[in-house]
């Protein structure tokens, strides 16, 4: 199983220190109830093995060696990261082997980099963390501390086995509880939502829940599917969006800059925005399931299988006061 006491020790004496209060019960109380495979996939991560390797966080997410694995070195890796499949967020490149997952999230990242603040010696939140992908690049930004929280646990032990393969590195961690779990810390430099906020059932709620974890003057980086429309424009699908049922409010940028600036938000700028391409999202041989294509009208890719647009993502920034 995962050892979190690295982490309570390690966030003893920093500003995250309050969490301890709350944090060792919280995960207590989850291990009663994980996962049934949760015990399988952790245990995959022990069978991985730890190599002295060059690291790369800046440019992509690697790790490499002097000489490369041998044919059966690297048959097992694969086959033991097979085992964690689905790979959503990546890409990965460890030892020779590249994780193509369903995501190339690293298209995501080029997008909202340039436009934030500079992340070194920051404390990042990253909400929704998935896999863990994104706070890897915030680490190879310089990132003092990158903390991301996402209650799924095939994703808590993909993270792990990245964390291994990346010579056990701990400026990243993985919590496996959601942000309504956390009390109000207003200790992170830097938050993260991506890929969350509508599948929120209130989602003025989770922004002021983003707000509290925010020390003054930190940044939200707020990144979420929205519309075309004016500042009272929202679809919220009768059933389901793109096959997904947990979709829940899809507002215009207009109104989304106002959602923020309801619940206390400064300076709330959109930064970008894009439509979701099938090259950003797409099946690969790391992906059992379906993908963008599947979720799309196969006669007019600007709408969803439903009818509706076509997923169109925008990245806000944001400043607590």
């Amino acid at each position: 199983m995962i050892d979190f006491r690295p982490f309570y020790q390690q966030i003893a004496t920093t500003s995250l220190s309050a969490w301890l209060e709350t944090l060792p019960l919280q995960l207590k109380q989850w291990e009663k109830q994980t996962h049934g495979d949760y015990a399988k996939w952790a245990k995959i991560v022990s069978f991985l093995p730890n190599y002295p390797a060059e690291i790369d966080l800046r440019e992509k997410v690697e790790a490499k060696l002097d000489s490369p694995l041998s044919e059966g070195e690297t048959q097992r890796l694969v086959y033991h990261l097979k085992q964690l499949m689905p790979w959503r967020k990546g890409p990965y490149h460890l030892y020779g082997v590249h994780i193509d997952c369903e995501w190339r999230s690293d298209f995501k990242w080029d997008r909202v980099l340039p436009h934030l603040s500079p992340l070194k010696d920051r404390t990042i939140l990253d909400v929704g963390c998935g896999s863990g992908y994104h706070m890897w690049r915030m680490v190879g930004e310089g990132a003092k501390m990158v903390v991301g929280i996402d209650p799924t646990e095939l994703f808590l032990c993909q993270f792990e086995a990245v964390r291994k393969l990346l010579n056990n590195d701990r400026r990243a961690n993985l919590i496996p509880l959601g942000i309504e779990q956390m009390q109000p810390l207003h200790a992170f430099d830097t938050v993260f939502s991506m890929g969350v906020l509508y599948h929120r059932k209130s989602p003025l709620d989770h922004l002021s829940q983003l707000k509290n974890q925010l020390v003054k003057g930190g940044e939200l980086v707020l990144e979420t599917l929205v519309i075309d429309g004016g500042v009272n424009d929202v679809l919220v699908p009768a059933d389901r969006y793109a096959k997904m049922k947990n979709v829940y409010f899809i507002p215009s940028v207009a109104a989304l800059i106002n959602w923020l600036e309801k619940v206390g938000f400064k300076n709330v700028r959109c930064v970008d925005e894009a439509i979701t391409t099938l090259e950003e999202q797409r099946k690969t041989d790391w992906l059992e399931n379906e993908s963008l294509i599947d979720f799309l009208d196969p006669n007019d890719h600007s709408k969803t299988i439903e009818g509706y647009p076509a997923p169109k993502r925008a990245v806000i920034i944001a400043n607590n006061p």
